[in-house]
C-alpha cells in the first residue's frame, strides 16, 4: 500500500472554519477525514490531527518535482464513519507520541487508559504557531484525565531541511509509565524492497505473549518470546523453517508481527539511537534519532495483510518503528511490573515527577539516495549534519540538528 500522490490529497483537503483554532493563527484543514493544523517551509509540509495529534501526511522534498511521502494513512479514513474498537483506529495514520504505551487492557490502581492512552484518540488544545528565525513551531497542549497532568506537543521544522523535531513536555504527573513515538512508515508490495537497519542493540526479543490472534482472524509468524542478536535471523514459528530476515520488508504476506530490540547506550555507540529505512526503487530513506537514555528501545510493528477484522479486513500494509521505553505494546500494567525485559535488566517504564518536567525529543527525516544505493550501514554524526554510510560504501550528508535529541533547542 502506497500513500496517495499528492493530486489525491489535495483533492480530499477541504477548509475548516473553526473559529477557536483561527484565533491561534494556525493553518487547519481537514485531511483524510480529519481536522489538521498544517505547517509547512519550502521543502516540507505537515499536517497533525487534532484528534489525537496524528502526524501525517508529511511531504518532504515539497518543493520537488519528486515529493516524498513515507508515513502510512489506514485505508478506511476516507471511508464513511464506523464504531472502532479502540479511538486511536479513528485517526490511525503516521507518527503519534503514546502515553501510556501498549493495549493498556488491565486497570492498574484505579487507571483504566484506553490503548496507547487518552491522547493519542481525544482532542488536544492548538496552541498556535510561531516562527523564530529558520525555525517554525507548532504547539498543542493536552490535560489528561486519568492520571493528571499536562502534555504539550511541539513540531519544529527547520528551513533548508527535511527533517521534523518533535518535543513531548509531560509536567504534573506522578508514578512510572511506558511511552513513546508510534511511527508508521506505508509499505510497497514488493517483498524485501525497503531495507531496515538500527544503531548497535544489545539483543532483540520477538513479543513473547499472543500478537495475532487467529480467533480476532490474525495470524503470526514468528517465534515467540525468541531472543537473538541479529536482525537477519529471527526464528519463525513453525519447526524446520529458514529463520526471518527482518531487515528486508514487507515479508510474510498475510502476518502481523511484533518484535522489540534493545538499543545500546550513547557511551557505546557515540551519538543517537537511530533507525532507517531505504526505499531502494523509489529513492529515500527514512530515519529516526533519538537519546536512548530516554527511549530505550526500538519496537517493529510489521503487519503485512494479517489481520481480517474490522476494520484491518486484510488490506493494511505498514511497518512501525516505534522508538519506546515499554513492554512490548503490552502497555501500564505489563511495564511497571516484572516482565521479561527487566528480568534482563531493562527498564520498561519512566518515573514521573509532579515537580520536574520530563522532555522527550525526537527527530525523523527523510534524504534522497543515489542509485545503487543499497541500505545503511552506519552513520556519523557531525556539528548540524549526519551522514549516511551505504553497505555499498555511498555517502550521503544532509543537514540535520542532531544535537537536538539531547538539548530540546534549535
Amino acid at each position: 500500500m502506497r500513500l496517495p500522490t499528492l493530486t489525491q490529497i489535495t483533492l480530499f483537503i477541504l477548509s475548516v472554519p473553526m473559529s477557536a483554532w483561527a484565533a491561534s493563527g494556525t493553518t487547519v484543514r481537514t485531511v483524510h477525514s480529519q481536522p489538521s493544523c498544517i505547517i509547512a517551509t519550502k521543502q516540507v509540509e505537515v499536517a497533525i490531527t487534532r484528534r489525537g495529534g496524528h502526524m501525517a501526511p508529511v511531504t518532504f522534498f515539497s518543493d520537488s518535482d519528486r515529493p516524498v511521502r513515507p508515513y502510512h494513512i489506514t485505508p478506511w479514513q476516507l471511508e464513511k464513519p464506523s464504531a472502532m474498537p479502540a479511538p486511536v483506529l479513528i485517526t490511525l495514520r503516521g507518527d503519534f507520541f503514546c502515553l501510556p504505551f501498549g493495549g493498556n487492557s488491565e486497570t492498574v490502581a484505579g487507571e483504566k487508559h484506553p490503548p496507547h492512552g487518552e491522547i493519542v484518540g481525544e482532542p488536544w488544545k492548538v496552541v498556535g504557531t510561531r516562527r523564530a528565525g529558520k525555525v517554525t513551531t507548532l504547539t498543542l497542549d493536552f490535560e489528561t484525565r486519568v492520571r493528571p497532568g499536562h502534555v504539550t506537543k511541539e513540531l519544529s521544522l527547520v528551513d533548508g531541511e527535511n527533517v521534523v523535531y518533535t518535543r513531548h513536555t509531560l509536567q504534573g504527573f506522578s508514578g512510572r509509565v511506558p511511552l513513546g513515538h508510534h511511527a508508521t512508515l506505508a509499505m510497497p508490495e514488493k517483498e524485501g524492497s525497503v531495507r531496515i537497519a538500527t544503531s548497535a542493540f544489545r539483543w532483540g526479543m520477538t513479543c513473547p505473549s499472543l500478537f495475532s490472534d487467529p480467533k480476532q482472524r490474525e495470524y503470526q509468524a514468528l517465534l515467540p518470546g525468541a531472543q537473538w542478536a541479529d536482525l537477519t535471523r529471527v526464528p519463525v514459528a513453525w519447526k524446520g523453517m529458514p529463520d526471518a530476515d527482518l531487515t528486508r520488508l514487507p515479508a510474510r504476506y498475510g502476518h502481523a508481527d511484533l518484535v522489540q530490540l534493545v538499543n545500546e547506550p550513547w557511551e557505546k555507540t557515540g551519538g543517537p539511537a537511530w533507525t532507517t529505512a531505504t526505499f531502494t526503487d523509489e529513492g529515500y530513506l527514512w530515519f529516526s534519532l533519538k537519546d536512548p537514555a530516554v527511549l530505550n528501545s526500538t519496537v517493529f510493528w510489521m503487519e503485512n495483510h494479517g489481520r481480517h477484522g474490522h476494520p484491518w479486513n486484510g488490506r493494511n500494509n505498514c511497518l512501525g518503528l516505534e522508538d519506546v521505553t515499554a513492554c512490548f505494546a503490552d502497555g501500564l500494567a505489563a511495564s511497571t511490573r516484572d516482565n521479561p525485559l527487566t528480568r534482563l535488566g531493562v527498564p520498561t517504564a519512566i518515573a514521573l515527577s509532579p515537580t520536574q518536567p520530563t522532555r522527550v525529543n525526537y527527530i525523523q527525516g527523510v534524504a534522497r539516495i543515489p542509485s545503487g544505493f543499497d541500505g545503511v550501514q552506519k552513520l556519523e554524526f557531525a556539528p548540524g549534519a549526519v551522514t549516511f554510510l551505504s553497505t555499498s560504501g555511498q555517502r550521503v550528508t544532509i543537514p540535520v540538528h542532531h544535537e537536538f535529541v539531547r538539548t530540546g533547542t534549535l
